[in-house]
């Protein structure tokens, strides 16, 4: 099957509703999702956003690292560069143990900092810079980008117990780095 009969097929499957069945395995799907979180079927970039958004409900992430597109009747391996998405927008409410803060991400999704939407933070091995992120959902993430994330370390406070750095969100505090880290 062509590639691109195997992406009509996959977006026939997802709109419409199915018993729940084991899906027939479809191999590679040729998308890959780049570390800007733009999508890409055999090298050309999706257009339609509202196909990006569409095909974002049935990605799945197996305990491997590897990412699928799965509906009840079939699913595919797709290639993720770092995360599937990527934050691009904070927004905050209310202030110190009271403040709220969430994250819009590449595809017009809204994920409150809480804690089931936890913030991680890695270090790029070859850079040393902080890469943050935060779970969306079953082991997917969003990459914070760089401005977003320089946004709330700007709201960050001491917690000089800990030694750490970070915010206040949903009545958690949500560690963005040891104190020294930012000295």
């Amino acid at each position: 099957m062509s590639d691109d009969k195997k992406l009509d097929a996959l977006e026939a499957s997802v709109k419409k509703s199915s018993k729940v069945r084991t899906p027939v395995e479809m191999g590679h799907y040729g998308i890959k999702i780049d570390s800007d979180g733009a999508w890409y079927h055999a090298g050309t970039r999706f257009t339609r956003i509202e196909l990006v958004k569409l095909f974002s409900t049935v990605l799945k992430r197996n305990i491997d690292g590897t990412f699928w597109l799965e509906t009840p009747a079939e699913r595919g391996q797709i290639d993720v560069d770092d995360s599937p998405f990527v934050a691009v927008e904070m927004q905050t409410q209310g202030e110190g143990e009271n403040q709220s803060v969430r994250f819009r991400t590449n595809i017009d999704d809204w994920v409150s900092l809480d804690l089931t939407h936890s913030l991680r933070i890695s270090v790029d091995s070859e850079t040393g810079e902080p890469r943050p992120y935060i779970h969306i959902r079953d082991g997917l993430e969003a990459r914070l980008l760089r401005s977003v994330f320089y946004e709330l370390v700007d709201l960050s406070i001491e917690d000089f117990d800990a030694g750490a750095l970070g915010v206040w969100s949903d009545g958690h505090f949500h560690r963005v780095g040891q104190v020294e880290d930012c000295e």
